[in-house]
């Protein structure tokens, strides 16, 4: 069954926001795992505008589940990587000034930087995904590159979902059964919902994780965070079915 990833980018913006540690990242960290979640994810930009460096260490110590962090890989970012060692990397082709990741990875003309840096992080023992979209030379091309994993870019199906879910889904279900022909495996994130999430991912070929920010804190903001994640799960065990 496809794992659920709670992104929580939107705690620490929330904190930030007024200073000093309410809400404690940790504390809902722990909390999202006790829940259901079956991962957490961040995405530390080098602003801090959210997640700060030092967050990602205290998360290291506590996430049971998988770790994934999220991000380009400049330098820095990457030195952050290495010194925490998540279960996974994912990365994501936006920079500094880019409100929220929105495109995936030309695989072929950012070839030589993306081989070198996939090779530093899984001879670390770090499983890399790269953030794409539903182009079959950019999945190809991940796969060359070495990568373990692709994490489909999912603002179009979100968009069109509701107008014309089966056309919405289309380019996504072929894309995963590339990916699956290739040996990589899939996630999927950006604007996944309550709404939209049962059917992407009943339609969507080997899945295995996604990842789930703004619409899951927003939710939560209604419900309460436990119910949230079970609701969100529940979506998942559905579409398992």
């Amino acid at each position: 069954m496809t794992k659920l990833s709670v992104n929580i980018n939107k705690i620490a913006t929330l904190r930030n926001a007024r200073g000093g540690d309410v809400p404690n990242l940790v504390q809902v960290a722990t909390d999202c795992e006790s829940f259901g979640a079956q991962g957490i994810t961040i995405h530390p930009r080098p602003d801090e505008r959210h997640i700060r460096y030092n967050d990602v260490s205290d998360l290291k110590k506590i996430v049971t589940t998988e770790y994934n962090i999220e991000g380009y890989p400049s330098q820095d970012f990457i030195k952050l990587v290495l010194d925490n060692k998540p279960t996974q990397v994912t990365l994501v082709p936006d920079g500094p000034d880019v409100l929220t990741s929105n495109a995936g990875w030309d695989t072929i003309s950012h070839a030589e930087m993306l081989k070198d840096v996939i090779a530093t992080f899984k001879e670390n023992g770090i499983r890399v995904s790269l953030f794409i979209e539903c182009n079959e030379d950019y999945i190809q091309g991940a796969a060359d590159l070495g990568a373990d994993r692709i994490e489909l870019y999912t603002e179009d199906y979100a968009n069109g979902y509701s107008r014309d879910p089966e056309n919405a889904v289309a380019p996504y279900t072929y894309a995963a059964e590339i990916a699956n022909e290739l040996g990589l495996g899939v996630n999927a994130g950006h604007d996944l919902s309550l709404e939209n999430l049962e059917y992407f991912a009943a339609n969507v070929p080997g899945l295995l994780e996604v990842s789930i920010g703004h619409a899951l804190i927003s939710d939560a903001l209604y419900f309460g965070l436990e119910n949230t994640i079970q609701q969100y799960r529940r979506k998942l065990e559905n579409a398992s079915r």
